[in-house]
């Protein structure tokens, strides 16, 4: 066994968000789910349309908010959502919504 459980690994998600989805509800509800798993990072609109939200914190937690975004319960209309994981860098300020 790993001296580190899978529950307490820690990672990275980069999540692209496509719909409609650039409202200020959507990224306050994306950030309140968030902070809520205990995450930080951010989520921010970008030039063409997606929102893109960075997370840390444990993978399962992590795995928990990619779950959510991807539902459809969520502010705005989620059409798609493109992610990326990576090892943690540490660098992420409490999750802020921009």
């Amino acid at each position: 066994m790993n001296a580190v459980s899978d529950a307490q690994q820690h990672a990275r998600l980069t999540a692209w968000v496509h719909g409609a989805v650039q409202g200020v509800g959507f990224r306050w509800w994306t950030r309140s789910k968030a902070l809520e798993l205990g995450l930080v990072g951010h989520a921010n609109n970008l030039a063409d349309g997606r929102v893109e939200v960075v997370a840390e914190g444990p993978r399962h937690h992590c795995e928990q908010l990619l779950a959510a975004l991807r539902s459809g319960n969520t502010p705005g209309r989620v059409e798609t959502v493109v992610d990326r994981w990576s090892e943690p860098k540490g660098n992420l300020p409490d999750f802020t919504q921009r």
